[in-house]
C-alpha cells in the first residue's frame, strides 16, 4: 500500500506544476490548483476498491436482534445473550466483471406423453457478469462471496480503512482467482442456454475489469449460557450474512416428526397409489416419472428433517446448505440413479 507522500512524487499537473494526488483505482486525476484534469495511464497492477460502510454499530446491532427472531433460534436467546465485542472489518474479495457472448447449438425436449420429442435449438446469450471470491482465509467469518449489485465502488485509500477498523490484506493467486471466474462464468452460460442437450458451446467474454474490493463488515461476537456465537452483518445494506446461534429443541423436534411423516407418505403411500393407478392406464412412461418424482421429493424431505435434528443444535445461516450430491452418492443414490436410467432409456426407445 503506497502511502500519500508516494503517491505525490514525480506527479506533476502539466498546467501550473503543482503536485496532484492520485487514489488507487482511479483513472482520472485533478489537479487541486488549477483544476486541470489528466488521464492516468501506464501499468499499475491490481486496481483496488473499497466500499463504504454505510451501516452504524447500532443498525448491525438492530440486525442482530432481528436474527434472533427466527423460528430455529433459541427462543431466549434475545434475552441470555451477551454481546462480547462488536467491530468493524474490511475483508478483500478479487472481483471480475466482464460481457458473456455466447452461442449454443443443441436440443431443447418440448412435448409430453407420447408426444414428447428433441427438436434441434440455436441460442444466443449475450449477458453482463459479476463473479467475486474471498481473496484471504474468512473461514472465521464465514463470507466466501459478496453481492455487487449497485454499491459504489470508491478509490482505495487504505488510511481511512485503517482509521475505521480492521484491515485484511489479500493472499493467493490472481490468475488462480481469473481462472475462477471464467469456469463460473462458463457454467452460467450453459445453464443460460436453457438446453437439455449440448452439442457445441462457442463463448467469448469482452470488456473484462478485474479487480479488488475491500468490503466492509460488522462482526458481532456474543455469548449465550457460556458459549460462543458469532454473526456478521453488512457494513453497506446492514443485512447478516452469515450468523450462527443455539437451536431450538422444539423446533428440531416439530421439523423432524413432520418432515418424515410428509416424506414417507410422498416415498411410500404416493408411489404406491400410482402404481395401482398406472395398471389401468396405458401411459406408463409418465406415471412411471411421477412415481420416481414422488420417491426423491420423499427421500429428499426425510434427509432433510434427519439433518435439521441432528446438527440443529446450533443454527447456521449463510453456512454450507443441504448438498443434493452427498445425498445422492449413498444408497438412495444408487437406487435413483437406476431408476432414472430406466426412465431415459424408455424414453429414448420411445423417441426412436
Amino acid at each position: 500500500m503506497m502511502s500519500e507522500t508516494q503517491t505525490l512524487k514525480g506527479l506533476g499537473c502539466p498546467r501550473c506544476g503543482g503536485i496532484i494526488p492520485i487514489p488507487e483505482g482511479q483513472a482520472i486525476a485533478r489537479c487541486p490548483y488549477c483544476d486541470l484534469r489528466s488521464i492516468v495511464r501506464g501499468e499499475r497492477g491490481v486496481r483496488r476498491y473499497q466500499v463504504p460502510a454505510l451501516a452504524t454499530r447500532e443498525q448491525a446491532l438492530k440486525a442482530l436482534d432481528k436474527f434472533f427472531g427466527n423460528f430455529a433460534i433459541a427462543q431466549d436467546a434475545r434475552s441470555k445473550s451477551k454481546i462480547n465485542e462488536v467491530f468493524l472489518a474490511y475483508l478483500p474479495f478479487w472481483a471480475l466483471w466482464s460481457r458473456a457472448l455466447g452461442w449454443a447449438f443443441g436440443q431443447k425436449e418440448v412435448g409430453s406423453g407420447e408426444q414428447r420429442r428433441f427438436e434441434a435449438r440455436e441460442v444466443k446469450i449475450v449477458q453482463e457478469m459479476v463473479w467475486t471470491g474471498a481473496a484471504c482465509d474468512v473461514g472465521e467469518f464465514g463470507v466466501q462471496q459478496i453481492q455487487l449489485t449497485g454499491q459504489p465502488l470508491e478509490p482505495f485509500n487504505g488510511e481511512a480503512l485503517h482509521a475505521n477498523g480492521m484491515v485484511f490484506e489479500p493472499v493467493g493467486s490472481t490468475s488462480e482467482a481469473q481462472q475462477s471466474a471464467e469456469q463460473d462464468f462458463q457454467q452460467k452460460v450453459s445453464s443460460a442456454a436453457g438446453l437439455d442437450r449440448v452439442a457445441q458451446l462457442f463463448i467469448r467474454f469482452i470488456n473484462k475489469r478485474f479487480g479488488l474490493v475491500y468490503y466492509p463488515l460488522w462482526v458481532i461476537r456474543y455469548l449465550y449460557r457460556e458459549r460462543a456465537f458469532q454473526v456478521v452483518v453488512d457494513g453497506y445494506s446492514g443485512k447478516v450474512l452469515y450468523g450462527k446461534a443455539p437451536g431450538n429443541v422444539l423446533y428440531r423436534a416439530a421439523v423432524l416428526v413432520g418432515g418424515m411423516a410428509l416424506g414417507a407418505f410422498l416415498a411410500v403411500d404416493v408411489p404406491t397409489f400410482i402404481a395401482m393407478a398406472s395398471s389401468n392406464s396405458r401411459n406408463n412412461d409418465s406415471s412411471f416419472g411421477f412415481l420416481i418424482g414422488a420417491l426423491v421429493i420423499g427421500l429428499g424431505l426425510m434427509a432433510f428433517a434427519y439433518r435439521t435434528f441432528r446438527y440443529g443444535e446450533h443454527y447456521e445461516f449463510g453456512g454450507a446448505k443441504f448438498d443434493l450430491k452427498q445425498f445422492t452418492s449413498g444408497d438412495y443414490g444408487d437406487i435413483l440413479r437406476t431408476a432414472m436410467k430406466a426412465v431415459d432409456s424408455s424414453n429414448r426407445s420411445k423417441l426412436s
